[in-house]
């Protein structure tokens, strides 16, 4: 395959579907176009976004890669094994992932549909490491950066799926602040699930876009995300024009 991947320190290169091995691509989650489309993609050492609109399978496919990464299916570091509802699709059990000679120390796969069972199974496992307040015993914003700043070790990898959910404005950069520092000071490797455009301005991040047509890379101001946002902070009243119009 081509290299970008190889070239760097990232313990993920790529992750490749076999394709036939799957019995169907008419069943889920087969059926969603950017996984019926799926080949091979390569992922970043550094960092990755999977972008797209609701439905276009980028939980989906962070989910597949976490579990084939060997994280839980609903969260948290590798040793963790539990499971509230099970819920997970097939997919990772035919998503081939190439990775490094070099295994990572450290790693941690976030969620935010299941940051709370995460938080509920730290605290019965009594584990240490998430900050001196407990988890439950914070603002749904303040757990998820407390786990982020003080989980997250470095010379790992961390799969997140949307984080912005739980994240002010303000936080979102807090969070940038820290995935830099772990990325350029602590060997670390990041792939992200998101829908925001602050997360996925990342400077020199692997960008790619989920939707009917399959997958594609996108530079950041050419995703939907950043163009919408733009034009709506540009000119919020032709928007509203529009939306609230009777005649539509």
């Amino acid at each position: 395959m081509s290299t970008r991947a190889l070239e760097g320190r990232g313990f993920l290169h790529s992750l490749r579907l076999d394709r036939e091995k799957v019995a169907s691509f008419d069943a889920y989650p087969f059926s969603i176009p950017a996984v019926r489309h799926l080949t091979e993609l390569e992922l970043d050492p550094k960092v990755t976004f999977l972008v797209g609109d609701n439905g276009a399978g980028k939980s989906t496919l962070i989910e597949a890669i976490a579990v084939g990464a060997g994280f839980n299916a609903e969260g948290g570091t590798k040793n963790f094994n539990f499971a509230t509802r099970k819920s997970e699709s097939s997919l990772h059990e035919v998503l081939r992932i190439s990775r490094s000679h070099r295994r990572p120390k450290d790693g941690f796969f976030l969620r935010a549909e299941s940051f709370f069972n995460v938080a509920t199974e730290v605290e019965r496992l009594g584990v240490t490491g998430y900050g001196e307040v407990s988890l439950h015993e914070q603002s749904h914003g303040e757990s998820f950066l407390a786990l982020v700043m003080n989980r997250f070790r470095g010379n790992g990898v961390y799969i997140l799926d949307e984080p912005e959910a739980a994240l002010s404005p303000q936080r979102q950069l807090t969070l940038l602040a820290r995935m830099h520092d772990l990325v350029e000071h602590h060997d670390s490797q990041f792939v992200i699930a998101t829908h925001s455009p602050i997360l996925m301005a990342y400077p020199q991040a692997l960008i790619y876009s989920l939707s009917p047509t399959g997958i594609r890379q996108v530079d950041y101001e050419d995703t939907e995300h950043f163009q919408i946002t733009r034009d709506f902070l540009s000119n919020p009243g032709s928007f509203f024009k529009h939306l609230f119009s009777t005649d539509r």
